[in-house]
């Protein structure tokens, strides 16, 4: 599955991307342990430093690289975006739809 990570860097980060910490090699040594693969790293300007994408096994990978991210203290702001199978989500969600009557 895929996986999209949006990043704000703190003040400590941003000093050392600065002094030239190589971050895609970063990424791929830390997906490499719950056997991910590094799809492209964007860096930006605006709301968010870094867009990183990302392809792993299953959701607990997602999880496992987001709680890693996040104990480093390194990122003041991190949104995950998970790839969805709309063909398996449709048919279900059509029958929850069908069944639910809302209030009132």
């Amino acid at each position: 599955m895929r996986a999209v990570f949006l990043a704000s860097y703190g003040s400590n980060a941003m000093k050392g991307l600065i002094a030239g910490s190589n971050r895609p090699k970063a990424i791929e040594d830390m997906l490499a342990t719950v056997g991910g693969k590094l799809v492209s790293v964007m860096f930006t300007r605006g709301e968010f430093d870094a867009i990183v994408t990302v392809e792993v096994p299953d959701r607990d990978a997602v999880v496992a690289g987001t709680m890693a991210v996040l104990a480093s203290g390194s990122l003041t702001r991190l949104s995950v975006l998970e790839e969805l199978d709309m063909a398996a989500i449709l048919p279900k969600a059509a029958k929850a739809a069908a069944a639910y009557k809302p209030a009132g």
